[in-house]
């Protein structure tokens, strides 16, 4: 019912503001000099676009092209080498903090509206298969063409569409939209991509070298948005003191710094000593602390998939989210997928309130045996100091 009416708003909408919309100049479908991308998300559907950017640029080499993102994302793409600008846009619904009233959405998307106009891109490419607010603002900038997903809640503002197919992954999404938009087949998707500065390298290789002797780490990321993606404090302290007497390596626990609390707590639960680096790195730096090591292993994360980036191997513990969709990008031999038994996977949905995660225990019923018997296949034989 809520879908409907919005369908029907939204309709409503695009039919009253057209003659506004339609006021501005045209262009030809073979017009690709100036090319807005729209996608408002965070961390790993970001570092979901970039095989699309490359290949956007590989089709429209002389166009200049800028990427309209959150300020949280900025970092993922500001040393992108396909991009020639960059917007920054705090997309209502992706602050992760309370709306500060109705009407906001609608100020923003104006103002937004106005500033686009005056920058007459040739087209917009909208990448995230539901952001009817991208659209609009895309529309009522009076871009003329405009590329996203076939959907009923992106229809009324589009030129142009592309399937939005259930189960597949998102690379492949991104991908068939820019398709859409240059009018031709991408057949080289390729990995995703993310580059440290050489200053993000020279911080990492500090951060490790002048804390730990040793040379061989395996960084464990525990952290997620979600609560209901979150495996067991015990677990990671018991996979992290297994795997460091099997393969003698130094454990890294990364995060952020509101995960501080969380990469300490399962520090204190071990055997063994972990490197803590949880809130001392940058974006750019944490893929850099990545690089340096072994294997990544962690829950179902966009910083994840920033290490399967840099070409490290990892292990993802996923649960409510499909892994087939969100899951690792790259070599199926080298970026490992753990589930849970349960039948309810996944769910695809995050929303839980606190008193009803304890139903909800896909992530948590992952045994440690079963996320040991994936890390034991990626990294070097055993340590000739363990048993």
């Amino acid at each position: 019912m809520r879908s409907s009416l919005r369908q029907l708003v939204l309709r409503t909408v695009a039919r009253v503001t057209k003659p506004f919309a339609d006021q501005r100049r045209t262009s030809s479908r073979g017009d690709l000099s100036r090319i807005l991308i729209i996608r408002p998300d965070h961390i790993g559907d970001i570092l979901f676009t970039t095989p699309a950017l490359r290949a956007l640029r590989s089709k429209a080499p002389h166009a200049h092209i800028t990427y309209m993102v959150g300020p949280w994302a900025y970092a993922i793409v500001k040393e992108n080498p396909h991009l020639d600008e960059i917007m920054v846009c705090p997309f209502p619904g992706f602050t992760r903090r309370p709306k500060k009233h109705i009407l906001h959405p609608y100020m923003l998307l104006w103002n937004y509206s106005r500033s686009l106009q005056a920058q007459s891109f040739d087209v917009a490419v909208i990448l995230r298969f539901d952001h009817w607010w991208g659209a609009m603002l895309a529309y009522w900038a009076g871009i003329p063409r405009r590329v996203g997903y076939a959907l009923p809640q992106m229809n009324p503002f589009l030129t142009e569409a592309a399937p939005y197919v259930s189960g597949r992954h998102e690379v492949e999404q991104n991908i068939c939209v820019v398709a859409t938009a240059v009018d031709d087949d991408v057949r080289e998707v390729g990995p995703l991509e993310f580059s440290p500065t050489k200053e993000n390298l020279r911080s990492a290789c500090t951060l490790l070298t002048t804390r730990s002797a040793n040379q061989s780490f395996v960084c464990l990321h525990p952290g997620a948005g979600a609560p209901v993606k979150l495996w067991r404090h015990d677990a990671f302290a018991e996979l992290a003191d297994t795997i460091t007497q099997k393969h003698g390596v130094q454990i890294i626990i990364t995060g952020s710094a509101r995960e501080r609390d969380l990469a300490e707590s399962i520090a204190q639960r071990m055997e063994s000593n972990a490197l803590v680096l949880a809130g001392q790195t940058s974006l750019g730096e944490l893929g850099a602390v990545m690089g340096r090591c072994e294997l990544v292993i962690g829950v179902d994360s966009g910083p994840l998939h920033l290490a399967v980036s840099q070409g490290v191997p990892t292990i993802h513990l996923f649960g409510p989210v499909d892994h087939r969709a969100f899951g690792p990008w790259g070599d199926p031999t080298k970026h490992l997928v753990v589930l849970s038994d349960m039948d309810c996977i996944p769910c695809n949905r995050l929303d839980y309130q606190p008193q009803e995660l304890e139903q909800h225990t896909c992530v948590r019923s992952i045994t440690v045996d079963q996320v040991l018997k994936a890390a034991d296949s990626l990294l070097p034989g055993d340590s000739q100091a363990g048993p």
